[in-house]
């Protein structure tokens, strides 16, 4: 089977996506972080890890290099928003958020949901609900199409959608068969 042509739709959701993307990076930097990369972290850092994550924990579900990722946590550190503690082996770092951090975190999670909230204002609960439909099949798909490096909610309110903290979302638990069949 052949992939569908680009088209009008393939095109206007490109820049649907991208309108999105500057809408919440405006958002969410307003919001005290330094950057897009940063607001991620510290969302991240909140929403997917019960215990503080490794940087190399970190790197991975925001999909840097380790240098990268280490300079991300320098500089988190440096505005006050992580501290950084060995880990139980001693060769690992485990980044916490301060305080000011885990404001910060839910400012960037807030943030993000009024610009969401706000995009979806003109369409009645009808066509809510069918686009909700429509989000999940595209994201099932993009989730299990190539791998992309960075986790699918890394930027998420990850219990809007059902997940405990620490736990993927349903659309990760669907795309990848991680449910066992009953």
């Amino acid at each position: 089977m052949s992939a569908p042509p680009f088209d009008r739709t393939a095109n206007r959701l490109g820049a649907l996506a991208l309108r999105l993307a500057d809408r919440m990076e405006m958002a969410v930097t307003a919001e005290g972080a330094r950057s897009l990369s940063a607001a991620t972290a510290l969302s991240a850092i909140e929403r997917f890890f019960v215990a503080g994550p490794t940087i190399d924990g970190l790197r991975r579900v925001l999909g840097l290099t380790s240098s990268g990722a280490v300079r991300l946590v320098d500089g988190l550190e440096a505005d006050g928003l992580v501290t950084r503690r060995r880990g139980t082996d001693g060769r690992v770092s485990v980044v916490t958020l301060t305080a000011r951090g885990r404001r910060a975190a839910r400012a960037v999670t807030d943030a993000r949901a009024a610009v969401l909230t706000d995009a979806l204002t003109p369409l009645t609960a009808g066509e809510r609900r069918a686009l909700a439909a429509v989000v999940d099949k595209v994201l099932i798909g993009l989730v299990r199409g190539p791998r992309p490096a960075a986790a699918l909610c890394r930027l998420c309110a990850t219990e809007v959608c059902g997940a405990a903290r620490g736990e993927p979302c349903g659309i990760t638990r669907t795309a990848l068969d991680l449910d066992p069949d009953d």
